[in-house]
């Protein structure tokens, strides 16, 4: 399993654009195949840098995934959505895997 994780660089005048965003890739991610965590903005500290993060099996899955979200209608109109309101200032892709299992036992 792989976890991606996508930090987002906003424009902090546009918060509420991004969480339109972001509920709407909350509809859209889980019916195309990835297993959504959350998308994360801006509370305190930063108000520019905001998270996606999601669990895929592999980027083989991956590609087959991003495929049925292009496809998707509310993923085409979330795309749209921010090419028209200009929100995301950057936007970069980290693929991690989990390797500290098992966990320990919490104090």
């Amino acid at each position: 399993m792989l976890t991606c994780i996508i930090r987002y660089q906003i424009d902090p005048t546009k918060k509420a654009q991004f969480q339109q965003y972001a509920r709407n890739w909350g509809q859209a991610i889980p019916r195309c195949g990835a297993d959504l965590v959350g998308y994360f903005a801006p509370h305190e500290g930063s108000s520019t840098l905001a998270y996606g993060i999601y669990h895929i099996p592999s980027l083989a899955a991956y590609e087959a995934y991003r495929a049925r979200l292009a496809a998707d209608p509310l993923g085409r109109e979330n795309y749209e959505f921010a090419q028209r309101e200009k929100f995301l200032l950057r936007e970069d892709r980290t693929f991690l895997k989990l390797v500290s299992l098992p966990h320990g036992e919490p104090a």
